[in-house]
């Protein structure tokens, strides 16, 4: 009897842990988002292997920047990525974002990673936004590159922040950007909360 009773209980132990990583998966990068991707990139003149998506519901100390094989089914590459400072919410977890230039604030949206130049934080990536939400990258400068004081490793402690640009580590931003390179389509970049 508590033999049966012990490994009932082993099992529902292990059965609640599967289901919290599997729900934890998806709650990082949610497959709703990955559909719509697919479902936007289909039939255009767009990377169809690859997406990357950055959840600002995540806090900034943990992985929320993902580079996807949207053939595959999995993510390649994880990393952290600030947003910008104006996005803070004072005493609060939440976000804010806009597309309004000189407010600081990420916005949300799907972007296009167009070319790569060499500016003040090295090698960067002009973004062009393509929803009402982003449309004012170009001109607000909002483009994906590196800086140093976001790390590599998850933490506690929140990520520094930008003027509203997605950056990350230059370990992160090297990796990303040999995937940039090697493709020959336009890769979109989608930040969703």
């Amino acid at each position: 009897m508590m033999k049966s009773f012990i490994l009932s209980l082993l099992f529902l132990i292990s059965f609640s842990k599967f289901e919290y990583r599997d729900s934890g998966s998806s709650a990082v990068l949610p497959v709703s988002r990955i559909s719509e991707i697919k479902k936007f990139i289909k039939g255009k003149d767009y990377n169809q292997d690859l997406a990357i998506f950055i959840n600002f519901k995540i806090h900034s100390g943990k992985y929320r920047y993902f580079v996807y094989d949207l053939k595959n089914n999995k993510i390649l590459q994880k990393a952290i990525v600030a947003h910008g400072d104006g996005s803070v919410v004072k005493n609060s977890f939440a976000l804010k974002f806009s597309n309004i230039d000189g407010s600081h604030q990420s916005s949300l949206g799907k972007y296009e990673i167009r070319e790569s130049y060499s500016g003040k934080f090295g090698k960067a990536y002009r973004l062009d936004g393509l929803d009402e939400t982003n449309s004012n990258a170009r001109s607000r400068a909002i483009v994906l590159h590196s800086y140093y004081c976001i790390p590599d490793q998850e933490s506690s402690n929140p990520a520094c922040l930008s003027f509203g640009c997605p950056m990350l580590s230059r370990k992160a931003f090297n990796e990303t950007s040999k995937l940039i390179s090697q493709s020959k389509k336009t890769i979109i970049l989608y930040a969703f909360y």
